[in-house]
């Protein structure tokens, strides 16, 4: 219910403006675990990140041996220019971005590199158990990661926790988040976490990855660091076979209840391509890359307004309502548009994304902002409606899909969140190609279920007014409530029911293996009805203290 807290540029808001600010509000209700806040304008996410760790509620328990330490490991990728003309240059000529000259483990390279910076050092004890909390924050690249000498027991994604999945390596493509204990049950010593690119292009004559490796240590606590910690034997950069036994291996904790039945069913073609190109591309020779879902390549709206904006204040000519359920015909040339697909509150959206083998094809991390969806299948080749088992039992539960070139996933959720939802590719170069669409997604018609009036701070509409009314909010102190005055004495007699509804149970948390339906009542949780109630309650004590003191003293 806070949709203008999600930071897409010019999706949810418009864009921070330079010495001006915004305060992100919103609530976490049902979820643990490793998610991760980044900038949403340009490239600028390169270096604007960082974790966001939820952990259970006091009195809780994870649902897994507790770990004895926690370590969050943030693997990042840094280039030698500014990342805004690194990605001001790629469009400009209508061609990718160039790779990073260097990946990071908590913002630091290693030792590997010429131009070395210091080594992220965990220090642990023996024989215990670490949780490592790790996140693919970088821009453009999928990543394979390894700790010498120990295995990984997986228990989360995305913030959602799941079976134990026992491996040796883990694999993230950008966006994505995994939780995996380590035991410290090898020889005392130091072990290298490795961090090497995983190259989903095909064929490999497309790919121009980054090959550098990013290493950070695991030491035993009173051990010498002077010797060269072991290093893991990576896979090879092209190893989709370990990729794909990681993601196609991991299922959801428990039995989680499906959203069944369908109300509405997609399939999303995932494609690659060129477009003449655009006049502001002034470096561009004939054709530019391109990207499309559905044969559309997404285009934002102009500067003047974001799409929430727009939905909000009722501007029209800004979108269409009209994305297509199911990809154009072969041969069908790619088009252009800012085209949304509407759905129904509380409808359940089940979506086949299907990534083609055409040349050239790589694997898609396909992010859903504002909902978490259940993975019922993935596989290789052409998806064939009616030959494939889905899982109903287990699911994994996750808010970014890697979907391997050539192959397919099928996901399913719950539209139970009001507002405008950014569908697309987190490899950043194909945003600004097209490789995304945006869901609209409808309010409810009870008072839990209606979209709430946006904060005073925030910024839909991009024109001078909108700013400096947002910014006169922002800089206005919080007004501090006058006491009441006492007031006269009433003398009715009370009500044999307080009108104050009975107070909700804050305890009580829903299933962390998001999504789920929701149970919505009339009752309005917003902050002003808090006030609103709190105001009452003072009233009425004041009341019955102002009656009780007259009584006493007559």
């Amino acid at each position: 219910m806070t949709p203008w807290a999600d930071g897409p540029s010019m999706v949810t808001q418009c864009p921070i403006q330079p010495s001006s600010s915004y305060t992100y509000r919103f609530s976490v209700p049902g979820q643990e675990g490793t998610l991760w806040w980044h900038a949403h304008s340009s490239f600028l996410r390169a270096t604007v990140y960082g974790a966001f760790i939820i952990r259970p509620r006091r009195g809780n328990a994870y649902p897994f041996p507790a770990p004895d330490k926690e370590v969050p490991i943030v693997l990042g990728e840094w280039w030698n220019r500014n990342v805004v003309d690194v990605e001001s240059d790629a469009i400009l000529a209508g061609q990718l971005p160039a790779q990073s000259d260097a990946f990071t483990v908590n913002g630091k390279t290693g030792l590997l590199y010429q131009c070395a910076n210091e080594t992220f050092t965990a220090v642990v004890e023996p024989s215990t158990r670490v949780l490592l909390r790790v996140v693919n924050a970088g821009l453009n690249s999928h990543l394979f990661f390894k700790l010498a000498g120990h295995n990984f027991t997986v228990v989360a994604v995305d913030a959602g926790y799941t079976s134990n999945l026992n491996t040796d390596t883990l694999v993230l493509a950008p966006g994505q988040t995994v939780d995996a204990l380590v035991t410290t049950a090898a020889a005392p010593g130091s072990y290298y976490m490795a961090v090497l690119a995983h190259d989903t292009m095909s064929p490999l004559a497309f790919a121009a990855s980054d090959t550098t490796t990013a290493t950070a240590i695991l030491q035993y606590n009173g051990t010498s660091s002077t010797n060269p910690p072991a290093m893991p034997a990576m896979p090879s950069s092209s190893d989709s076979g370990t990729a794909n036994a990681f993601y196609f291996g991991l299922r959801g904790l428990g039995a989680p209840a499906v959203p069944a039945p369908v109300d509405v069913s997609m399939t999303i073609e995932l494609g690659l391509g060129q477009l003449p190109c655009d006049p502001s591309q002034t470096r561009c020779n004939g054709t530019a890359a391109a990207a499309a879902m559905n044969g559309v390549s997404f285009r934002l709206p102009s500067p003047e307004t974001s799409l929430l904006g727009a939905h909000v204040d009722g501007v029209a000519g800004v979108f269409t309502a009209d994305f297509p359920d199911g990809p154009p015909p072969s041969g069908t040339a790619m088009s252009v548009g800012t085209k949304l697909k509407k759905l129904s509150y509380n409808s359940v959206v089940e979506i086949v994304l299907q990534n083609p083998a055409a040349v050239p094809t790589e694997n898609h991390p396909i992010h859903l902002h504002g909902f978490n969806f259940f993975v019922l299948a993935q596989g290789m080749g052409t998806f064939a409606p009616g030959s494939v088992a889905y899982n109903l039992v287990d699911p994994v539960a996750r808010n970014t899909i890697a979907v391997p070139g050539g192959g397919w996933a099928v996901i399913r959720f719950v539209a139970n969140n009001p507002g405008m939802w950014f569908f697309h590719c987190h490899l950043d170069p194909h945003v600004p190609m097209g490789l995304g669409m945006v869901f609209q997604v409808d309010s409810g018609t009870t008072p839990g279920s209606t979209l709430p009036t946006p904060p005073g701070d925030w910024v839909g509409v991009c024109d001078a007014q909108h700013y400096a009314a947002a910014a006169a909010v922002a800089a206005a102190p919080v007004p501090v409530p006058a006491p009441a005055p006492v007031p006269a004495p009433i003398l009715a007699p009370a009500p044999a029911e307080s009108p104050l509804p009975p107070p909700r149970a804050v305890d009580h948390k829903p299933s962390p293996n998001l999504p789920q339906r929701r149970e919505h009542t009339g009752t309005s949780n917003s902050a002003a009805g808090r006030r609103a109630k709190g105001h009452l309650a003072c009233f009425l004590c004041s009341v019955l203290l102002f009656f009780l003191l007259r009584q006493h003293k007559a």
